[in-house]
């Protein structure tokens, strides 16, 4: 709200400006260009304080103090006066460039909210009865009465077209910001949303390792005892699959406690420092000895190198890149990491299907997935909701040939400690 109010103040100011060449070009025609005559001096002094009215409103557009609704309100309610008195000294009511109040009126209605529209009408109509009264009589040159109604027509004409062609350039702007602030709104709206799907999706991986501890420790413990009895001892075959299967437990266990830590360990505590390259090296080397994919290429451009955090988050996001690539080409997978000035740019490749035309269009949304089983599609979701809060972005597009690679640019700043987005 506060950006869209600032961007209708910017264009008061520019229809301000218009208003100043207007008003000095129309008291230059009709003084010296018509003959009838006018008090230069105070309508030139009402164009001056225009002007030093600007000033100062763009001096308040530069400051970070908010733009209220008041405030909106007060600035077209000084363009009123302004506008009066510039009436009161050229006919008053009769003047045809009367009619240009209804051009505030329809800015304050775009603007302001309703009671401030109606104030505004009601002190614009209250300055129309004024005139009416009390103004400054033209001194008209000789001449008959036809010719004088004529000028008046034809300044009423110009009056009426200054006023709609105003009136379509700034109410078509205006409307474009509030549209700009309601798409605006609309994405916070959705990113809370998806945040608190996030929340959700972790509360229940938090509940489900502690639930997963007890019966992983019972299978550890059996399966310790299994091993040590002799009947499985003197058999070589069983001995090394129950040697496979500890391994397996084991992995388990890590994995379970990893979520455990990572769910409540507060950001910047216990961080170790590494490098990018080495950071991906090792997420690499880690994913390639889990998963064993038949190929995989690696390509580690990323130069100069530069110190990072160690973030567990991120090394997942790379995870779930990677698994989703291997499961959609277990052939071939490729990787690579490159510096783009000061952001990191990671492109994960696969040789499968490619997306469909509407998982691209909805991409990182949750449950958007060409897997055809429940909850898929949560892994990308998380990958891009994890990569907006490190204040980067995710893309996806489609091999031109087969296949697809998604692409994530992250600010360095983010991972290096100094600049954290959630």
């Amino acid at each position: 709200m506060e950006m869209t109010n600032r961007k209708n103040l910017m264009l008061l100011v520019q229809l301000r400006w218009l208003a100043v060449i207007g008003q000095v070009a129309t008291i230059l025609i009709v003084h010296y260009g018509i003959g009838i005559t006018l008090p230069l001096e105070p309508m030139a002094a009402i164009v001056l304080l225009l002007i030093l009215l600007n000033g100062a409103t763009l001096a308040r557009l530069r400051n970070e103090k908010p733009i209220s609704n008041v405030g909106l309100f007060m600035e077209l309610l000084l363009d009123v006066a302004a506008l009066t008195a510039q009436l009161y000294l050229s006919g008053g009511a009769a003047n045809p460039f009367v009619l240009l109040y209804v051009l505030q009126i329809s800015l304050g209605a775009t603007l302001l909210d309703t009671r401030s529209t109606w104030a505004l009408v009601v002190l614009a109509s209250i300055a129309f009865l004024l005139l009416m009264v009390f103004n400054r009589p033209l001194l008209l040159p000789g001449g008959d009465a036809d010719e004088f109604f004529n000028l008046h027509v034809q300044g009423s004409f110009i009056s009426f077209a200054l006023t709609a062609c105003l009136l379509v350039l700034y109410i078509t702007r205006i409307t474009r910001n509030l549209q700009e602030r309601d798409a605006h709104l609309a994405d916070l709206r959705r990113q809370a949303a998806e945040e608190d799907h996030i929340v959700r999706i972790g509360l229940l991986a938090s509940g489900a390792a502690h639930e997963l501890g007890t019966p992983l420790a019972t299978l550890s413990v059996i399966l310790g005892d299994w091993r040590r009895m002799p009947v499985f001892r003197k058999n070589e075959e069983l001995a090394e699959e129950m040697a496979e299967m500890q391994a397996q437990l084991d992995r388990c266990k890590q994995i379970v406690s990893g979520i455990l830590v990572s769910s409540g360990e507060a950001r910047g505590e216990g961080t170790i420092r590494t490098t990018v390259r080495d950071f991906f090296d090792d997420a690499v080397l880690q994913w390639r000895a889990s998963r064993s994919p038949a190929k995989l290429d690696y390509d580690n451009a990323f130069e100069p190198d530069a110190a990072i955090v160690s973030d567990a988050a991120l090394r997942q996001v790379l995870f779930n890149l990677f698994d989703n690539a291997l499961e959609a080409s277990p052939a071939w997978v490729g990787f690579s990491v490159s510096r783009q000035e000061d952001k990191l740019v990671v492109v994960v490749r696969d040789a499968g299907p490619g997306f469909r035309p509407e998982m691209l269009e909805s991409f990182g949304k949750p449950y958007q997935s060409s897997k055809n089983r429940p909850g898929s599609g949560l892994g990308l979701f998380l990958v891009v909701n994890a990569v907006r809060k490190l204040g980067g972005m995710v893309s996806a597009c489609n091999n031109s040939r087969r296949g697809a690679f998604v692409t994530v640019t992250l600010p360095l700043a983010a991972l290096s400690g100094t600049d954290r987005h959630g």
